[in-house]
């Protein structure tokens, strides 16, 4: 495990003693913020820790510690997970370039990634790492579905169906939603969904993480 560097021995006063005094809790934050980006990166892509894990050559128990930020990775294995995801390691130290504000334009929604087969998902909100809610338009083909495993995770959903016909199951419950219907529910209790109509569906799709 990677350790944090520490204030330089030397005098008590001066200028260089003082700057490293004010770099360090700056560099603590950073590290500290590493967790959240990496959850951030795995939820929006819909990887389990085992399948980011398996992608980046890790234990599941390692990129859950790192996650949690219970332990600190070191370079290599900063080098794997970025790698695995897609990202340079500097995106996960640097400040991220997210806005408090974020406008996404009706002719501007970029495709979201999703492992799902028949769903395709358009951004609706800011990157899913600065904010606790993304946002997608959803268009799921028909008979479409979301797996034969359920899933859960922490957080929330709240899907809107505009068009066409979904169906939810959580905990063992299914709900047949048309349009106009809406389904909210905590997400830790394993859920799937599906298009069990021969028409196309669509709807919009909100995520909330555990913070």
């Amino acid at each position: 495990m990677a350790t944090l560097p520490t204030v330089p021995a030397g005098p008590a006063k001066g200028a260089a003693d003082g700057g490293a005094a004010v770099a360090l809790p700056e560099i603590e934050r950073k590290v500290s913020g590493l967790g959240a980006k990496l959850a951030a990166e795995r939820a929006e892509r819909g990887w389990s820790l085992a399948q980011l894990a398996q992608r980046a050559g890790m234990s599941p128990a390692a990129v859950h510690k790192i996650e949690k930020n219970g332990m600190t990775p070191t370079i290599a294995s900063l080098m794997k997970i970025a790698a695995a995801l897609g990202r340079s390691v500097s995106y996960f130290v640097e400040e991220p370039a997210t806005p408090d504000v974020t406008v996404i334009r009706a002719d501007e929604r970029a495709q979201v990634y999703t492992s799902k087969q028949g769903l395709d998902l358009r951004n609706l909100s800011g990157r899913y790492g600065p904010f606790l809610i993304a946002g997608a338009e959803a268009v799921v083909e028909p008979r479409a579905d979301s797996g034969p495993t359920p899933m859960n995770h922490p957080g929330e959903e709240l899907v809107l169906v505009t068009e066409g016909t979904m169906e939810f199951v959580v905990a063992g419950e299914a709900h047949r939603l048309e349009a106009g219907d809406s389904i909210h529910f905590r997400t830790l209790h394993p859920h799937s969904w599906r298009n069990p109509t021969d028409d196309p569906a669509r709807a919009v799709w909100l995520v909330v993480r555990s913070s």
